[in-house]
């Protein structure tokens, strides 16, 4: 089922656009299905659940931290996450520039703008997001890049709610694209991807569409 989902849901999605398949809480077994099926983007929201993955499963997996990151985390993480898409300060950024710099490496990460109207979503608002792109301190952190944004839409089921938040986001991302070099803008789950594409995403980020439900144990 699992390879079957995986390969309906890839032939519909424009070329130019990267699945990442949602894995959290669902077993190596599962991840395996899906790998040998070909994928290789898979995301986690939690920083250990990923580290014990990453650990068991084969390294050519491509690793995508889509959930809020603690700071005391990132150090699990900093040796092999591909691509973290929830940073929303500048405090994380520097976090994590710090634990990359011990690691050798450069981490990819994006930026995360809050777009939705509940509270219970993170991100930066327009103002804060170029505060951060503007600040003296980010502009000496040289083990992260910033790639592209990030933005989750309300959970409901009004479709011109969603639509008119995933416009907002790509619209901000067209005015910062150029200036700082973006090249992803990662918005669109299980529930509303097809609306997210239908404004410009180039990442989305499918669980229960693939997977099945979630697993709560």
């Amino acid at each position: 089922m699992i390879s079957e989902n995986l390969k309906n849901i890839t032939t519909s999605l424009p070329e130019n656009v990267t699945l990442v398949a949602v894995s959290k809480t669902k077993s190596v077994e599962e991840i395996l299905e899906a790998y040998n099926a070909g994928h290789r983007d898979f995301g986690e929201n939690k920083v250990q659940e990923m580290t014990g993955k990453w650990e068991e499963l084969p390294k050519d997996i491509i690793w995508h931290m889509i959930g809020h990151v603690q700071r005391n985390k990132v150090k699990y993480m900093a040796p092999f996450v591909h691509l973290i898409h929830g940073v929303d300060s500048l405090k994380l950024l520097k976090e994590i520039n710090k634990q990359a710099k011990k690691n050798n490496r450069t981490i990819n990460c994006l930026l995360q703008v809050y777009i939705a109207k509940e509270n219970s979503k993170f991100g930066l608002d327009p103002e804060e997001l170029t505060q951060l792109l503007e600040a003296d301190t980010f502009k000496t952190l040289e083990n992260v890049r910033i790639i592209g944004l990030m933005g989750m839409a309300t959970f409901t089921d009004n479709k011109e709610q969603i639509n008119n938040e995933f416009k907002f986001l790509k619209t901000l991302y067209d005015q910062l694209k150029n200036k700082y070099g973006l090249k992803e803008l990662s918005m669109g789950m299980s529930s509303d991807y097809t609306i997210a594409l239908q404004n410009g995403s180039t990442m989305v980020r499918i669980g229960s569409a693939i997977f099945g439900e979630r697993n709560y144990n």
